[in-house]
């Protein structure tokens, strides 16, 4: 079976020629225009020796730019490796050198891109995108734009076999150095079609695409699955539309929003922490195009949620899923938004258990460790077999968290086993703290970590944020949690900073505050 997941832009190309399909700040593409700009692109990886099976880096932001080499890449059947902009020298090279990377893409003012290029041999190609008609290239680069331009001998689209590997996404490397998940073909053309076609109507019972006239924004890092899935892939997938914000703050993404009459924002709980903190966001903005949000990456607090779907009244469906699972896993489904904490049930073709250690249900209620299997997971870990088959063990994909089931058959996510407390002998989940935290008036973000003790094993620490023009002391955090919670369960330390550490997806660094 051949499946290229190019051929979405390819098919797009043909079914939407005239609709937008990227949207910046600064110019559009259109649909022929898109599937032009991949195609040369394409052409040019070929001049320049790369084929099927090659790996390529791409490190560019959120910009057109990164989705034309996104597909380029894929079009000519070579495979794309995306890298943090974060990154630095030592970790471009890392991930070039494991990877097997033969070429890269970077955007010209990230100099960690080519500084860590230049130490990986293997890595004898560099397109620079971005440097503009008279940026100066380091020796030996092509500029992007120009290849582009100058790309002859179009090539056909690469007949990639659904199992071949189309992306190796990097894990955070919270457990040693980062891994590469190598996601197929068929993994990802399936989660963009759930995103376009399932996730926001009751199929089979209704059927509701995302078309032309819906605009997705891309805020969450292109790079990272959740934003190639949700926004990207998703969005092109039925000829929707992709509008990038290179760099999210809450009032740019507002605007943007507005400006281009927005239907669906996807993002990390602290990203509706930030619109949440906008004054009067609901009336200096006009979000009336806005019918869809998402949130996953990490658990949103009850509060939270229930704080934006009053002010801005758009429900939040939340998901869930891992860089393994494509990313998609489970979602809530669009008319069941209400059940509170709850990241509803495992999307079309795939199948979600709370198992033991021995890879056996728990009964209902019960927690465990959320197990998955299906057409989401990945091929496995380029070059570690030994930790693919950890990770497989009994024909299930082991997230690491736990969960639990209710009677209805929706899915809860306690907290990452890593992250369980175990105080004096009793289980805390950090979750639980936080959602008594977030109720507190004068939280703004919050974070529970265990640290070491000499008498418990480990003790119970908040490290919280206070929000504008509030004020509380450690002392009064303390109480509060102690009239809410099981003597076992609240912290005995708090600490008060002005913002919690975040990841460059957003998520909460916890390794940071075990201190």
């Amino acid at each position: 079976m051949t499946l290229n997941l190019a051929s979405i832009v390819q098919n797009g190309s043909a079914w939407f020629a005239d609709e937008p399909a990227l949207i910046h700040p600064d110019f559009r593409l259109n649909y022929r225009e898109l599937g032009d700009a991949v195609r040369r692109f394409a052409a040019a990886l070929v001049d320049a020796g790369v084929g099927p099976g090659d790996k390529v880096g791409l490190m560019i932001p959120n910009r057109p730019e990164f989705t034309i080499a996104y597909f380029g890449i894929l079009h000519a059947g070579a495979t794309v490796v995306p890298l943090n902009i974060l990154l630095v020298a030592d970790e471009v090279a890392y991930t070039l050198s494991d990877s097997d990377a033969v070429a890269m893409v970077v955007w010209s003012p990230l100099e960690a891109g080519t500084r860590g290029f230049d130490r990986v041999e293997r890595c004898r190609t560099l397109f620079v995108a971005g440097a503009g008609a008279a940026g100066s290239l380091p020796p030996g680069s092509i500029r992007f734009e120009q290849a582009i331009e100058r790309a002859g001998g179009l090539p056909e689209l690469h007949p990639a076999a659904a199992e071949d590997t189309a992306v190796i996404i990097y894990t955070s490397g919270t457990t040693g150095r980062p891994k590469g998940a190598e996601l197929t073909h068929l993994n990802l053309w399936l989660n963009a079609l759930c995103v376009s076609e399932r996730q926001f109507c009751r199929w089979p019972h209704d059927v509701a695409v995302m078309g032309p006239g819906h605009v997705g924004l891309a805020a969450l890092p292109l790079y990272h699955s959740f934003g190639q899935t949700a926004i990207q892939n998703g969005m092109l997938f039925g000829g929707a539309a992709v509008r990038y914000v290179e760099r999210f703050d809450a009032e740019t993404g507002l605007a943007a929003i507005e400006r281009d009459h927005v239907t669906f924002f996807a993002g990390v709980p602290t990203m509706y922490f930030a619109i949440l903190a906008v004054s009067d966001a609901e009336r200096r903005f006009d979000l009336a195009s806005l019918r869809f949000c998402v949130s996953g990456g990490a658990a949103l607090p009850v509060e939270v949620k229930r704080a934006f779907e009053s002010r801005f009244g758009v429900r939040i469906q939340e998901a869930y899923g891992l860089s393994e699972t494509s990313p998609l896993a489970c979602s809530q489904e669009v008319d069941r938004t209400a059940r509170a904490g709850s990241i509803g049930r495992p999307i079309w073709g795939v199948e979600m258990m709370i198992g033991d250690d021995g890879c056996r249900p728990v009964p209902v209620g019960e927690t465990g460790e959320v197990l998955i299997r299906g057409h989401n997971i990945m091929k496995g870990y380029y070059k570690r077999p030994d930790a693919t088959a950890e990770a497989m063990r009994g024909g299930w994909f082991h997230s690491g968290d736990i969960g639990r089931q209710d009677d209805d058959g929706d899915f809860y996510i306690v907290d990452r086993k890593k992250d369980l407390i175990i105080r004096g002998g009793y289980n805390v989940y950090p979750r639980e703290v936080e959602e008594v935290l977030y109720q507190h008036p004068a939280v703004r973000e919050a974070a529970v970590v265990g640290v070491p003790d000499a008498k418990y094993g480990e003790e119970v620490k908040a490290v919280i944020a206070l929000r504008d023009g509030r004020s509380a002391t450690p002392d009064e955090i303390i109480a509060y949690c102690k009239e809410h919670l099981a003597a076992y369960k609240y912290p005995r330390m708090v600490q008060i900073i002005d913002s919690l550490p975040k990841g460059p997806t957003g998520k909460i660094l916890r390794r940071e505050l075990r201190c």
